[in-house]
């Protein structure tokens, strides 16, 4: 009879105890723990699976290895491209992640279509769905391929038995905390089980060279459900991001080993599925009001696509002891902070006042580029005077109240010029060692009390 171990795992971070305890020592998180029971056998069993036991490689020098140029497979979305940094490459791990509802499904199911209609055999698994449900939202979305195979399974061993009778070119799990080891006693979404079947399928993945893409459930904390563990042994974590009520949807690369991480695809949820969005600033723009207080418009870089985004604000005398402070897609302690050198540097008496800041569009920005547009839509509002429609505003700023540089200036102004901006106000340190358009006015600024001299000017 195999030997039984019983040990405690925490769910949130993967801290293993041989007793139980109310709160991980790891992550400092009550009542997480959960018991496990683990068999001699099996532990065996998933060493030889996992491949310890096969032929032994040797070490080679590094100048020694061939070096072969493997071509990214293009999925014929330009968005998800940009995204994956220039297309799928072959015997890459990929982690999707997003919101129940936000397209996951929907953006793998369609990325299969086009794979398969390449003449490559696509295997999509959904441990969530049956294959008619599968069908069903494949006809919706208008997918009639025959070198697209669904597989309705949440054995990994059963999965893999299919990959190597099928040897398909790509691979689509939907989701991970659905599948299942058999050998491993805790129930499927567990920190170990999620940790075997993402560790089985990275060795398909780099023995076989097949393109697997992993979706990812998230908890209420927007990070991806399970170990961290999870989004370190993939080769990229993509988040789908995105309003409820907003009929758009960002895809971000938060890690990626083959490209530039942050980088950002907009889609538009329609009824006949994702369609891509090629040019989002005039999307996120079209809407702004001319001539209202409040309103500036910003240049900010999202990896490395320049995106034109409106940041509203609106203030107002407070009716409670303590003023209000919220905001939408920007970071409220920034906005706390900007606040405070407002009413330091500039004199502006915001202490009494509620702030509301909102970034149109559903976009979320967090690069310190943005500071002078906020503080520049606080002090319009304030003061209740429109900022020029025709302007865009860039520039960080400190503590002591100077604008400081911004990186990649030149591509911001460039951005600015295409949809048709007649003038730029940004850092005075940024100025020299490149050419200005000649079809835009700019103006450097040290201070931000200079900034808002220009900005909300007559």
């Amino acid at each position: 009879m195999a030997k039984k171990k019983t040990k405690f795992i925490c769910q949130e971070c993967g801290y293993e105890t041989p007793k139980w305890m109310g709160k991980c020592p790891g992550c400092n998180q009550w009542n997480t723990m959960v018991e496990e029971v683990i068999t001699r056998a099996s532990m065996e069993k998933r060493g030889s699976l996992g491949g310890i036991n096969e032929t032994i490689k040797q070490p080679m020098s590094i100048l020694d290895v061939p070096s072969e140029q493997e071509p990214r497979i293009d999925t014929k979305m330009k968005e998800l491209n940009r995204v994956l940094g220039g297309g799928i490459v072959p015997g890459s791990l990929v982690l999707v992640g997003g919101d129940p509802g936000i397209g996951k499904s929907t953006l793998l199911l369609q990325m299969s279509h086009q794979l398969a209609g390449s003449e490559q055999k696509v295997l999509y698994v959904s441990g969530e769905e049956s294959m008619k449900q599968t069908k069903l939202r494949a006809e919706r979305l208008g997918i009639h391929n025959p070198s697209l195979f669904v597989l309705a399974e949440t054995n990994i061993e059963f999965i893999e038995e299919t990959i190597d009778n099928l040897q398909p070119t790509f691979i689509v799990i939907d989701s991970i905390q659905t599948m299942y080891y058999p050998t491993v006693t805790s129930a499927p979404g567990s920190v170990s089980q999620v940790r075997e079947c993402t560790g089985q399928l990275m060795r398909i993945a780099k023995t076989k060279g097949i393109a697997i893409f992993i979706v990812g459930h998230v908890t209420k904390e927007g990070s991806i459900a399970g170990p961290r563990l999870l989004e370190h042994m993939v080769d990229a974590v993509l988040y789908f991001e995105g309003e409820r009520h907003h009929a758009y949807r960002l895809l971000r690369a938060v890690k990626n080993r083959f490209g530039s991480t942050n980088e950002l695809g907009v889609f538009e949820m329609k009824e006949s599925g994702l369609v891509e969005v090629l040019n989002p600033s005039e999307i996120f723009l079209e809407e702004r009001a001319k001539g209202a207080s409040g309103s500036t418009v910003v240049a900010s870089i999202e990896g490395t696509r320049t995106l034109m985004v409106e940041i509203q604000a609106l203030i107002t005398p407070t009716s409670f002891g303590n003023p209000r402070r919220t905001a939408t897609g920007i970071d409220h302690n920034r906005v706390s902070l900007l606040m405070a050198v407002l009413e330091k540097r500039v004199g502006l008496l915001l202490q009494t006042q509620d702030a509301y800041l909102n970034v149109a569009g559903g976009v979320r920005l967090d690069e310190p580029a943005t500071d002078l547009a906020i503080a520049v839509s606080i002090a319009s509002s304030f003061r209740d005077r429109p900022t020029n429609p025709g302007d865009v505003v860039i520039g960080e700023i400190g503590l002591t109240g100077e604008v400081r540089r911004v990186s990649r200036i030149e591509q911001r102004v460039h951005e600015a010029v295409k949809l048709g901006f007649t003038r730029v106000i940004l850092p005075n340190k940024n100025l020299g060692g490149w050419t200005i358009p000649k079809e835009i006015e700019v103006i450097g600024v040290n201070t931000v009390s200079e900034a808002l001299e220009h900005a909300l000017e007559g």
